[in-house]
């Protein structure tokens, strides 16, 4: 990640995890960036992740969804705990775990109240003042909440938030990079990409592979409402899958998306080409 990017990503943790202006992140080391490149052209979910880790030894995972799959929760709380576990070696005392924290941008709403960005730990039933650790910690921001939410730009999570809207007015964007510094040079940093025809293919084909999901999608669920029987539902599913595989897209993520496994999908696909 470029040191642009990178200052960048400090301020919107800050903004997330350092609220209270304390002890700010200066540092930070991304293990892995998984923005605009080739590998995750066929990501037709829209997902975009990005790890990193802050001088004081915290790990950080930003996941950015489009669309709801329904195991965002059970999703989270699998990745969190792996991450945890892998931060010690084989042999090493539990005391080297470090803490994990996981961070979910959200293009849909989650949970049923208007809260737009919510912060969980573990804490004690009876006595929500009692913490058993900090050591896990997970966020979660869902966008249409914020949209409807009143929005104070001298707030710095408010500014990025609004930042990120494809949406926004310019002469509001105007204003946020006058009061704000970073979000200038942020801007300014995406508009050299912008500029890079390389940049704007990749950006072009993650378009058109959501396209082509959603339309895979709405196109098996009403052959399935057609069927109007669980059998009819069954095969719209496996219709969809088996175009799903005839784009190329990884099983591992038609499983995801899917519900189906790994074995079920490929199975289907061996029958499929034995009627063939």
């Amino acid at each position: 990640m470029e040191r642009a990017s990178e200052d960048s990503l400090k301020a919107l943790l800050n903004a997330i995890l350092r609220q209270d202006g304390l002890n700010p992140i200066v540092k930070l080391k991304v293990i892995e960036n998984k923005q605009l490149k080739k590998d995750m052209l066929s990501d037709k979910t829209g997902r975009l992740d990005i790890r990193a880790e802050l001088a004081s030894g915290e790990q950080i995972n930003i996941e950015m969804q489009m669309i709801n799959q329904n195991n965002r929760v059970k999703r989270t709380l699998f990745y969190l705990a792996k991450l945890f576990t892998a931060s010690i070696k084989s042999g090493e005392p539990y005391e080297k775990l470090r803490k994990t924290i996981t961070i979910n941008l959200l293009n849909f709403e989650l949970f049923p109240y208007e809260r737009f960005h919510s912060t969980y730990h573990f804490y004690e039933d009876h006595d929500k003042n009692v913490i058993l650790t900090d050591a896990l910690e997970v966020h979660f921001i869902e966008f249409p909440k914020f949209e409807r939410s009143k929005q104070d730009i001298t707030i710095a999570l408010h500014r990025w938030l609004l930042f990120m809207d494809e949406k926004l007015p310019e002469e509001q964007l105007k204003e946020l990079m006058i009061m704000d510094p970073m979000i200038g040079k942020t801007e300014e940093h995406l508009e050299l990409l912008s500029g890079n025809d390389y940049v704007r293919e990749l950006a072009e084909a993650r378009e058109n592979a959501l396209r082509d999901w959603n339309s895979s999608i709405s196109g098996s669920r009403a052959e399935g409402r057609a069927q109007g029987k669980a059998e009819g539902r069954v095969e719209g599913k496996s219709e969809m899958v088996l175009k799903l595989l005839a784009k190329g897209l990884d099983v591992s993520v038609i499983s995801e998306v899917s519900g189906m496994s790994v074995a079920e999908i490929m199975r289907l696909a061996e029958s499929k080409m034995m009627d063939q």
